[in-house]
């Protein structure tokens, strides 16, 4: 059964993001929360941990997983970035935005859309998930917290491990998140494209005409 961990969601105690960290280096898959909504995630170098999150999502190998970062000079070590995308980025994070972008060679091929050569990123605006990122000095390999069958994400961490308790390892309790997913922006065109909309703004951003 999965470990679980009640963390403060202002004031996260340190002792136990140290711990949570250390499942993620350890291979385990855990889940966290967000400014959206509860995530899974593990190492971003761990390929049988990258295995287990499709398999509990049910997705194939063209399903984008997303980097999550602590900021946008961590961006820049996985994404071609120009001074255009770079404008929305700043202005977008952190916050419920998840950008497709170009990966540079320095992305592990497997981490990227197989046929696309792109990744999504993503620096969420909450304490709980930038402690973590803090603790780990890397980014989390995530996806949204949706399972098969079910429309909505969910959102209580003790219904969360009765239903995955023994397909993760930790799941991080901070509290009610949102119900919404990111809002999902590709960036690889020439202009920038709505793929979802989610909980981030589309006004915030300049995007509310490409809806």
């Amino acid at each position: 059964m999965a470990q679980f961990f009640a963390i403060h969601p202002t004031h996260p105690q340190a002792r136990l993001i140290a711990q949570a960290a250390d499942v993620v280096r350890g291979g385990g898959v855990i889940v966290y929360p967000t400014d959206s909504c509860y995530a899974l995630g593990c190492h971003i170098g761990d390929k049988d941990a990258a295995l287990r999150l499709r398999r509990i999502r049910q997705v194939d190998e063209t399903h984008h997983f997303t980097l999550v970062c602590r900021d946008l000079s961590e961006i820049g070590n996985f994404a071609k970035v120009d001074n255009t995308q770079y404008r929305m980025l700043k202005a977008a994070t952190p916050g419920a935005y998840t950008f497709i972008l170009e990966a540079t060679r320095e992305l592990p091929r497997r981490l990227a859309h197989p046929k696309r050569r792109t990744i999504g990123l993503r620096i969420p605006d909450h304490v709980i998930a930038q402690a973590l990122l803090e603790a780990l000095g890397e980014p989390l390999l995530s996806t949204t917290l949706l399972l098969p069958g079910i429309e909505d994400p969910l959102n209580d961490a003790e219904d969360i491990r009765d239903r995955l308790g023994r397909q993760v390892d930790l799941v991080i309790d901070g509290g009610a998140c949102g119900l919404s997913p990111t809002t999902v922006v590709d960036m690889t065109d020439e202009l920038p494209r709505v793929v979802r909309s989610g909980a981030g703004s589309l006004s915030d951003i300049g995007l509310a005409e490409a809806r």
